[in-house]
């Protein structure tokens, strides 16, 4: 492949355990968005609910209470930690928007600290120690894209990184860094069995998104034993051939640093032009559950 014209943004992912004070884990966040900047890092990204113990694993009325306005207390830490080291930032929050509605939030805050919108989390799990259907209203936003300094962004959440769906919409607005804020674990009485697998499927899902859209993909997950699951790290950042350009470990806080050459995404497109070549003439099909069979 030739490669076009180079057009680099340096992209910053925190993957780090959090305790049971909100506050400790908010300050946490900001001391390394600061670490993630002094290594260059120009687009931070914080781990899915990164304020608190993933607290989804039990249905619990007084959790409500750790949810928050957007703007509110995280977004204006997390502005004023943008603007103090001119970094974006990507970051996850339990939104409380009116009494009795919720939602799990990703939102954009651009270098000079303002806040540049917010994506709400459209598809809400409800498994074993998973029980987000209970505190999420789902998103009513869409897939969105948001121009922050040094590249057009797309933020999803978690359990949206396995719709291919979503994913091409938010490509489709123009996104040219896919962003999944995440909070994924092993069941410890499954992980023995299971565990290599369900990881490998996870991230092979994340880099097919790469792979389909032409684009880039960072994922920042937490690690550490919170109750019954244990999150199993990983973090990384993938181009758009779905090579993988870093990686972090599954049992240790990092900060995960790579160079995007954004200009691999007109490259790879020119060559493998699958949006091209997309049959929007003939999808309508997946506006619907299931298909009745021929």
């Amino acid at each position: 492949m030739s490669q076009s014209r180079s057009n680099s943004v340096t992209v910053g992912l925190i993957q780090m355990r959090c305790g049971t004070d909100p506050a400790a884990n908010l300050g946490t966040a900001v001391t390394r968005i600061g670490e993630a900047a002094a290594q260059g890092a120009q687009i931070v990204c914080l781990q899915e609910l990164f304020r608190s113990q993933y607290f989804c694993q039990r249905e619990d009325a007084t959790l409500f209470d750790l949810a928050e306005p957007i703007p509110g207390p995280s977004t204006d830490a997390l502005g004023r930690a943008a603007a103090a080291h001119g970094v974006a930032v990507i970051g996850s929050i339990f939104e409380r928007r009116a009494a009795g509605v919720f939602h799990n939030t990703a939102v954009v805050i651009d270098a000079d600290g303002s806040l540049r919108g917010v994506y709400r989390k459209m598809h809400i799990p409800d498994d074993p120690l998973y029980y987000e259907k209970y505190y999420f209203t789902p998103g009513d936003l869409g897939f969105r894209s948001f121009a922050v300094r040094g590249a057009q962004v797309g933020t999803l959440v978690c359990w949206d990184q396995w719709f291919p769906e979503a994913a091409r919409l938010t490509a489709l607005r123009g996104a040219q860094i896919l962003f999944y804020p995440t909070a994924i674990g092993w069941h410890p009485a499954e992980k023995a069995e299971f565990g290599p697998a369900q990881h490998e499927a996870w991230e092979i899902m994340q880099r097919s998104h790469a792979v389909a859209n032409g684009v880039f993909v960072a994922v920042a997950n937490r690690v550490g034993r919170e109750g019954g699951l244990e999150f199993w790290g990983g973090s990384f950042i993938a181009d758009p051939f779905g090579r993988v350009l870093a990686r972090a470990s599954h049992d240790r806080e990092e900060i995960l640093i790579a160079r995007c050459d954004l200009g691999l995404i007109d490259d790879t497109r020119r060559n493998w032009p699958f949006l091209r070549d997309r049959r929007i003439d003939a999808y309508d099909g997946l506006l619907h559950r299931l298909l009745d069979r021929d």
